[in-house]
């Protein structure tokens, strides 16, 4: 664990979410196997995920570049959806499409998440500031038993990040100024955009993101004010 930053100055911490709060790979894995296995879909849960989760961030720039107009991220899953499901040969009911779909409402937690959250939630405002939208991010919340103070989600902004106004536009709903918030996040990508605009930055490493046997490798932590192994650490960082 390193800290190099007084706490006393953060109000606010935000996290992103998928991949950071919850464990998206393993859920959706283990609900195929499960769910979807039992009404005779037996296919290779895993290479689905990573098919699934490999056109997020194309789907997002698709919005970015105003090749589509703003589309909240339930829209663009259901849309990389439906070629996944050809390529997987499965066919569903449109009322079990929706369904396959909405996994994303049911992702669980890291085990340390609901933990390490509730403990910072007693000094700061939590939140996720999340590319899900409200309904997703307020759903799985309630799943994954996330003790959330609020929701910011992607369509309050009607960005994506690493765009500024995801970042600042947190900061200013929540009545702070950039530097009273600090962003939490597992994806060096979206610390480092979240830094240059002024937010403070903590990294928590997750290393089987990816799943067993391809564990992520731990971005460059020297820019971050904190740098962590799990949210029970980051808890005890911030003071808490």
């Amino acid at each position: 664990m390193t800290s190099k930053i007084d706490q006393a100055s953060v109000k606010a911490c935000v996290f992103d979410v998928f991949g950071t709060v919850v464990d998206w790979r393993g859920s959706i894995i283990a609900e195929g196997q499960s769910y979807w296995r039992a009404k005779g879909i037996d296919i290779d849960w895993a290479a689905f995920a990573d098919g699934w989760r490999g056109g997020y961030r194309p789907a997002m720039n698709k919005v970015r570049t105003g090749e589509l107009p703003w589309t909240n991220l339930d829209a663009l899953h259901r849309m990389q959806l439906e070629p996944l499901l050809q390529q997987f040969n499965i066919k569903l009911s449109p009322e079990d499409t929706d369904h396959l779909n909405r996994v994303w409402h049911r992702l669980h937690a890291w085990p340390d998440s609901s933990k390490g959250l509730t403990r910072l939630k007693t000094r700061y405002v939590i939140s996720p500031l999340s590319n899900g939208n409200v309904a997703l991010l307020t759903n799985m919340g309630k799943f994954a038993g996330l003790p959330w103070d609020c929701v910011l989600g992607a369509e309050i902004f009607r960005h994506y990040k690493p765009d500024p106004e995801v970042y600042l536009g947190a900061a200013a709903i929540l009545g702070l100024q950039p530097s009273e918030v600090m962003m939490c996040a597992a994806h060096g990508g979206d610390l480092q955009a979240a830094g240059k605009l002024g937010l403070r930055t903590a990294y928590i490493y997750r290393p089987l993101e990816r799943g067993p046997g391809r564990t992520v490798e731990r971005a460059d932590t020297s820019t971050f004010d904190v740098a962590v192994e799990s949210f029970e650490e980051l808890a005890a960082a911030l003071a808490v």
